[in-house]
């Protein structure tokens, strides 16, 4: 089990549920949904604990899927989840991580990938991120 502060040290920026909720422009029940469908994912940190979510697992609303970003709409949220985060969660559960180990993965350096597989999913690395966790089952 990987300990707060340990994720603490190679995690740039956290964001509570209410800070994302306020990001995403919707209410906290909907994030409370996003981290019950695996869309996002968050750990119990600080004193007192309170659940908290890596703020780079939110991007600009147009750079979603950043291998294909879009137009920047007036209309649409500012922000949004990371579109490959939700398929590289499920690949890392079925591997037997847990939530803290998930962030402990993505942020922390990857030989393979040359960079942190976060960092490599913000580039549009999805496919490659994927492969790397994968060879983790």
């Amino acid at each position: 089990m990987t300990d707060s502060a340990n994720l603490d040290n190679i995690v740039d920026a956290w964001l509570t549920v209410p800070d994302v909720a306020e990001r995403l422009g919707i209410d906290v029940g909907k994030v409370r949904r996003l981290l019950q469908e695996g869309r996002l994912v968050g750990v119990r940190r600080g004193d007192p604990r309170v659940l908290s979510v890596p703020e780079a697992f939110l991007v600009p609303a147009h750079l979603a899927n950043p291998s294909a970003p879009t137009r920047q709409d007036d209309d649409a949220p500012a922000w949004t989840v990371l579109a490959s985060l939700q398929g590289t969660f499920t690949v890392l559960g079925d591997a037997g991580f847990d939530e803290a180990e998930m962030i402990q993965w993505l942020f922390t350096e990857d030989e393979s990938l040359a960079a942190r597989p976060i960092d490599a999913l913000r580039s549009g690395g999805k496919t490659a991120v994927r492969r790397v966790a994968q060879a983790l089952l």
